[in-house]
């Protein structure tokens, strides 16, 4: 008699059988060949994003760079034009520096109160020798201003320019020199820097009264005329 009913061993096996999957996420089920695929193609795609960020890396480490910060450099015409014609005294401004003298900043503060706040006007440049230099002058109450300008209330000395005597300061912790005078009329004019003294005492002695121009704001160059 022949036996029909079927045999387990026919020379395949039965698939295992797959869990029940959510209905939300249902389960796909790929070839070994596939998934070969999908596995080998991600791992060459991080590999040539490695070999791009040693390229990067190299490029970098040889490359020159800088640590140095470059300061811009700024026309102080207008801010000069405005002190010279509304400020409530005789505004003192640089003339004569070389071309190595670089101004890099200028800030006018209290021409629009009307009188109620002192006028100031800051002038900065970066020196021949690379250093900072900056003229400071104001109305302001002088014994307030100079110390707060200075970094110190302690004179160290003066120092005669152009046969005017300037009271000297120093902050040793910020690296600060400065040479300070107070005009007659109660005007202080302050020089202050890591700029050494012989370098202050230049810009000290090339500072000129500027007479009342009015007119249109005149067009200047980066660096102060002679």
């Amino acid at each position: 008699m022949t036996d029909e009913t079927p045999s387990s061993a026919t020379g395949t096996e039965a698939a295992p059988a797959v869990p029940d999957a959510p209905a939300e996420r249902p389960v796909v089920e790929v070839s070994p060949g596939v998934y070969k695929r999908l596995t080998t193609g991600l791992g060459g795609f991080t590999m040539a994003m490695g070999a791009c960020l040693l390229i990067v890396l190299a490029v970098y480490v040889v490359s020159p760079r800088s640590d140095k910060e470059v300061l811009p450099t700024v026309d102080y015409g207008s801010q000069l034009w405005a002190m010279r014609n509304d400020a409530p005294y005789t505004v003192h401004a640089p003339e004569g520096l070389p071309a190595t003298w670089r101004p890099n900043s200028s800030r006018v503060n209290g021409l629009g109160s009307g009188g109620k706040d002192p006028v100031a006007w800051h002038l900065g440049f970066v020196t021949p020798s690379d250093e900072y230099a900056a003229l400071e002058q104001s109305n302001e109450k002088a014994s307030q201003y100079v110390p707060r300008m200075a970094n110190s209330s302690q004179p160290v000395g003066t120092q005669q320019v152009n046969g005017a005597t300037w009271t000297k300061y120093h902050r040793k912790d910020k690296k600060a020199n400065t040479l300070a005078r107070t005009l007659p009329n109660g005007v202080s004019l302050v020089v202050t820097g890591t700029a050494p003294y012989a370098e202050l005492a230049v810009l000290a002695g090339s500072l000129k009264e500027q007479a009342k121009t009015g007119g249109p704001t005149p067009a200047t160059t980066a660096t102060p005329a002679s």
